[in-house]
């Protein structure tokens, strides 16, 4: 009798810990390419900027285009080894301008108020539709120019008249 007894704890324990394994895998893989809300303190609070001194936005945006050209695009990542669209948005309003964005696109997508194509400036969200389910988000800085983290390229300076943005874009929002 104590033979079966020991012999049905083990079964338990096993199935026990494969279920604690089993659960731990499912939060890592859940949650290991999420940005930590210690990630997104550590990045410094630059100076404030007025948004509306185009002429400072521009020189601000074209020298984070300077220091993050070409860093490679990481789903969830917010540094120099990898970033995303809405990551390199928030490092650069947060380090750059002064300003306090939320992380994720979608709610970076209902910050400030909307702004027609025609009346971009320097500082402006532009924001893409390119699947269905799907959005990317830039930084506009002049002359139909926009800076984000494309997932082919990385960090650089797209056209929003390229018949790909062209055809994608969806809306622009000023913080």
């Amino acid at each position: 009798m104590m033979h079966k007894n020991l012999f049905t704890d083990m079964k338990i324990n096993q199935s026990l810990h494969r279920n604690l394994l089993f659960g731990l895998l499912l939060i890592l893989a859940l949650f290991g390419c999420s940005t930590s809300p210690g990630q997104l303190s550590s990045i410094p609070l630059g100076k404030k900027v007025d948004l509306s001194n185009s002429a400072t936005v521009k020189n601000k945006l074209y020298a984070q285009y300077e220091n993050w050209k070409g860093v490679e695009y990481s789903m969830g990542g917010l540094d120099q080894d990898g970033i995303d669209c809405s990551g390199f948005v928030y490092v650069t309003f947060r380090s750059q301008l002064g300003i306090n964005l939320p992380r994720s696109t979608e709610l970076q997508a209902g910050t400030g108020q909307d702004i027609s194509r025609n009346k971009l400036r320097a500082g402006d969200l532009v924001f893409f539709k390119t699947a269905s389910k799907v959005r990317h988000v830039g930084i506009y800085i002049e002359n139909d120019r926009f800076v984000h983290a494309s997932t082919s390229s990385g960090v650089m300076i797209s056209e929003l008249n390229d018949t790909y943005w062209k055809s994608s874009y969806w809306k622009s929002r000023r913080p």
